[in-house]
């Protein structure tokens, strides 16, 4: 009954997130709130993992990590939602500073990069049996294909399809967006949390996951 009611959990929130989206999308915004969404969503990120790292400390139970994860993704999957897009919509306009590279340079990485993120997904479905963020947890611990050269590879390639649409705006501000606030927000949920969950989870299979394998850059893996 427990895991039904968080499964309906799930589904109601995914669904949710994706209306937000939609909302977002279509939403027109003047300069300072969308600049406001822009950094903000993203400054959000900190503290909520933060507090969501404190929760399962406190309680590291299999029940109370797994509505712990799902509460945060589906907070992070909003955050980090709203503000690609509105970044999206605002630097195709507003670009600043113009990057010197024909726009053709900028799509066909875009396209290359954006091929790999859904490769990682299909690889987390295949090999760790689960979904991005609490869609649907893994029910066994993705070590194979790409994510044996890094543990890592969909924020990997999320990152790099951003920085790539960056290229394709001309916009040197997206592309520092990308690197100063959306990498390190990502970074600091691995670390912080994510690291952590795994480790409760899936216990010494995971450390030694860990132990072996390039956290974001991809690495040849050790045998």
């Amino acid at each position: 009954m427990k895991a039904a009611i968080l499964t309906v959990t799930r589904i109601f929130a995914f669904l949710a997130t994706i209306y937000i989206w939609k909302i977002f999308q279509f939403k027109q915004n003047s300069q300072l709130t969308s600049l406001t969404i822009i950094i903000g969503a993203i400054l959000l990120v900190f503290p909520a993992v933060w507090i969501a790292r404190k929760t399962v400390d406190g309680r590291p139970t299999f029940e109370h990590l797994a509505w712990t994860t799902t509460i945060l993704h589906m907070t992070l999957m909003i955050l980090f939602g709203v503000s690609v897009i509105e970044a999206i919509k605002f630097f195709q306009i507003e670009r600043g500073v113009l990057i010197p590279l024909p726009a053709e340079f900028g799509i066909v990485l875009v396209i290359i990069t954006a091929t790999t993120l859904v490769l990682t997904v299909v690889n987390l479905a295949l090999s760790g049996l689960g979904a991005p963020f609490a869609i649907a947890l893994s029910r066994r611990l993705a070590n194979r294909w790409m994510y044996g050269w890094t543990r890592n590879p969909m924020v990997l390639s999320t990152l790099a399809t951003l920085l790539s649409t960056g290229l394709y705006f001309q916009s040197l501000y997206f592309v520092l967006w990308v690197i100063l606030l959306v990498m390190p927000a990502f970074i600091y949920f691995l670390k912080v949390y994510e690291e952590r969950e795994l480790e409760i989870r899936f216990g010494t299979s995971y450390r030694d996951y860990k132990a072996k394998t390039s956290f974001l850059w991809p690495k040849k893996p050790k045998v």
